[in-house]
């Protein structure tokens, strides 16, 4: 295997394993990974104990005492629970004394019961649940395969999230049925008290066809509409209440932090997608035989990495348009992400990222009022700091808030207000 020097570079590596491949027992049409239709078969693909030993045992060496899993799939649920006390078994064997780790689960909701819910609070598992919104929203794509609404089953799900105190999110993809709708969705996550929330557009294309230019089902326009819209109420009037993590990110960036969300990075992050047979692929838009690395159940982890196709798909975000790099909101937006690009068959970018007017739409609205609520925070962050007796930093010495600016570029410039500042 052609091998390049890019691994003793990598940052912490992520791994999300397509648990159970494309199975599913949904058939949402807008699916961008699933072709099965909500047929599942006689038997559900699941990631092979012998490779799942090998793969763990080989990741803890590499991650240098944190680990990140995040199992998705189709409907990874479907791979059963005695899959996932393998998992953690197998975690628990391989990781050296004082490793971090953390496991995510995507799931429809639909097969939870007491014993997963009981499950996943024992083993601190971070669940996402997929839903559309309340159900004349949610049961237009989110169906069976003979077309019949998920919203009752989902929500059935979610209480037995909340009996065992699990943590969860909630996921919803944005399509012609809701774009329109960002009251209607606030006002339902307020009424079930959904209180961590993401946004995806729905996509009309699979993750399998990385020659595809970007399809999407809703518009640029539609798009940034929608976000300004959610902003006003996610902002409240300076005092937000729930997390919606494009928002999050953005009053990351003004807080002098870079966001976390690998469309708005700088570079995409590390992270290897696995498939349930132990394929390996370097991002779940490019599940594609050109973007292939490798296979975990023969290859080594460091063959993987080092595979030259990562070092070319890793050099894709970098390489902006003219008009990206003119832009004033380059720090928010880094060219968001490269799958949402046309590209040339010479591999330079013709086109800037589908959504792009949507970005530069949303960061023009809520510039001022993220600016305020940043400045509100550092304020508040720094009194809070002082009057637990620590000692103010020297003009020259690094923030205190993590910025990595001088604390007279930063907070310092704050002192004077602080005496307005009410902390609860």
């Amino acid at each position: 295997m052609d091998m390049c020097s890019t691994i003793h570079r990598f940052a912490p590596l992520s791994i999300m394993w397509k648990t159970v491949s494309e199975d599913c027992n949904l058939a949402c049409d807008y699916c961008y990974y699933s072709r099965t239709g909500g047929k599942i078969g006689k038997t559900v693909r699941r990631i092979d104990a012998t490779i799942l030993e090998k793969f763990i045992a080989e990741y803890m060496r590499f991650s240098e005492g944190v680990a990140s899993f995040a199992w998705q799939g189709g409907e990874p649920l479907l791979a059963g629970l005695d899959f996932f006390k393998t998992v953690v078994s197998f975690q628990a064997k391989y990781a050296a004394a004082n490793t971090a780790i953390a496991n995510s689960v995507q799931t429809n909701a639909t097969l939870l019961n007491d014993d997963w819910a009981r499950f996943f609070k024992t083993y601190s598992f971070l669940v996402g649940v997929s839903i559309d919104g309340p159900r004349q929203l949610n049961d237009k794509r989110r169906v069976t395969r003979s077309g019949v609404g998920s919203y009752d089953r989902v929500m059935n799900g979610v209480e037995y999230l909340r009996r065992y105190a699990v943590d969860f999110n909630v996921l919803t993809v944005l399509h012609e049925n809701n774009i329109g709708k960002a009251n209607e969705l606030f006002e339902f996550y307020e009424r079930e008290n959904f209180r961590f929330i993401q946004f995806i557009p729905g996509m009309d294309f699979r993750a399998q066809e990385t020659s595809k230019p970007p399809r999407y089902l809703i518009t640029a326009r539609e798009y940034g509409d929608f976000l300004c819209d959610a902003f006003d109420i996610w902002y409240n009037d300076g005092n937000p209440k729930t997390s919606i993590r494009f928002f999050d990110n953005m009053l990351s960036v003004y807080l002098n932090h870079d966001a976390e969300l690998c469309v708005h990075q700088r570079t995409c992050p590390t992270t290897l997608i696995l498939e349930q047979n132990g394929d390996a692929y370097p991002c779940d838009f490019y599940i594609g035989n050109d973007y292939k690395l490798g296979n975990v159940a023969k290859d080594s982890l460091e063959d993987v990495l080092g595979n030259y196709v990562y070092q070319r798909f890793l050099e894709k975000k970098p390489t902006l348009p003219e008009k990206c790099t003119t832009c004033e909101f380059l720090n928010l937006c880094h060219g968001g992400c490269p799958r949402n690009r046309n590209w040339n068959l010479s591999g330079q970018e013709i086109d800037v990222d589908y959504f792009c007017d949507s970005y530069i739409q949303i960061y023009r609205y809520a510039d001022e009022r993220m600016k305020s609520l940043a400045r509100q925070l550092k304020t508040r962050n720094l009194k809070q700091y002082l009057d637990a007796g620590n000692v103010e930093p020297g003009r020259n010495e690094p923030c205190i808030c993590g910025s990595g600016h001088k604390y007279k570029k930063c907070c310092g410039r704050l002192r004077s207000e602080l005496s307005n500042v009410h902390t609860v």
